[in-house]
């Protein structure tokens, strides 16, 4: 469960090391977000001397191109393909 104020670790090579969960797509009144559901963050803590890749593109695919560790297979069901190819592993 996210909500807003979260900080998460970041799992893929964008130079984030830290983000801060600002906004949970949805609605108004959307409180907490969950696996495959999109946020707004802001990043907290950056790998030193890199430049951080920021934002997703416009068809919702992610800006690192390499994803470290397993992801969860509720992402296929939400139709986030680009994210499953990178990883690893599907749990």
């Amino acid at each position: 469960m996210i909500q807003n104020y979260t900080r998460l670790r970041v799992a893929d090579n964008t130079g984030a090391r830290e983000i801060m969960c600002i906004r949970v797509y949805g609605g108004s009144r959307r409180r907490y977000a969950g696996i495959g559901d999109v946020i707004v963050a802001t990043v907290k803590q950056a790998i030193p001397n890199s430049g951080v890749k920021k934002g997703i593109t416009d068809q919702q695919n992610p800006r690192g191109t390499r994803i470290f560790g397993p992801v969860a297979r509720e992402l296929r069901e939400k139709q986030f393909m680009k994210i499953i190819s990178l990883a690893p592993e599907v749990l």
